[in-house]
């Protein structure tokens, strides 16, 4: 398996920034880290290990990018605007300078330069991130594979909504999306799975699952919304399952 390390300087951001990736072609899928996280806890927790064989055969080349949380959605007694500001730097980081960098990697490694649009995927806040910018940016992603998120901005900003926090909000901006946006159609012609256990320490992913999936039937946006058992917890030994089993339909 080609696996390459990176640590490039984003000026979004104003530091350096570090990724890895895992792979050398198939769909380009961009990984965000669970909440605090960093780029390499996908491999460390075994998400890697577990989707060898699509990595290994070129179906499927993984980003794993750093996340910035404790600047942000984490940091607690912080002004709610420095806090969202910060993530939203992030957000351009990745939108602006990662993605562009992901295509040049893509082409040294596979022989071709990727033009298309990108899988993204994460577990817990990761699959927040993954929701966010697939619903943010349809322009850049086609596919989004959610794992037990929270997608709906108040968890973290109780009782405070200004437009940049409202925009990062996905239950509700999809909540108050017209029927005549442009980005429906994208949507539907997208691939879309939002899963969630009703085990262990899912209790507020549940509520937020049912959100996205009340706003996306109300806007005829097709999703595989999937709800797991009573057995399956928030935790790495799940989605560990859950990863290859949604890939081998979403690839």
């Amino acid at each position: 398996m080609y696996i390459a390390y990176y640590k490039e300087y984003s000026h979004f951001l104003g530091r350096d920034m570090e990724f890895k990736v895992y792979g050398h072609s198939g769909k380009p899928c961009v990984v965000f880290p669970a909440q605090d996280g960093r780029f390499f806890d996908y491999e460390g927790f075994g998400m890697v290990e577990c989707i060898k064989n699509y990595i290994e055969e070129g179906k499927i080349q993984l980003f794993c990018v750093d996340s910035i949380d404790l600047e942000s959605w984490s940091r607690k007694n912080g002004d709610y605007q420095q806090r969202i500001e910060q993530h939203e730097k992030w957000f351009n980081y990745i939108i602006n300078e990662a993605i562009p960098r992901f295509r040049e990697i893509y082409g040294e490694t596979s022989g071709n330069y990727y033009y298309g649009k990108f899988l993204t995927t994460g577990c817990s806040m990761g699959a927040y991130h993954s929701a966010n910018f697939f619903f943010r940016r349809p322009d850049v992603f086609d596919s989004v594979i959610s794992l037990s998120g929270l997608y709906d901005a108040n968890f973290f900003f109780p009782n405070h909504f200004n437009e940049l926090i409202y925009n990062n909000s996905p239950v509700e901006f999809l909540r108050n999306m017209p029927w005549n946006h442009p980005y429906l159609d994208i949507y539907r012609n997208s691939k879309i799975v939002i899963c969630v256990g009703q085990g262990r320490w899912e209790e507020e992913c549940i509520r937020d699952t049912n959100y996205m999936k009340e706003n996306l039937e109300r806007l005829q946006v097709p999703a595989w919304i999937d709800y797991w058992g009573y057995d399956v917890d928030h935790d790495w030994p799940w989605w560990r399952v859950q990863l290859p089993y949604f890939l081998s339909h979403i690839l």
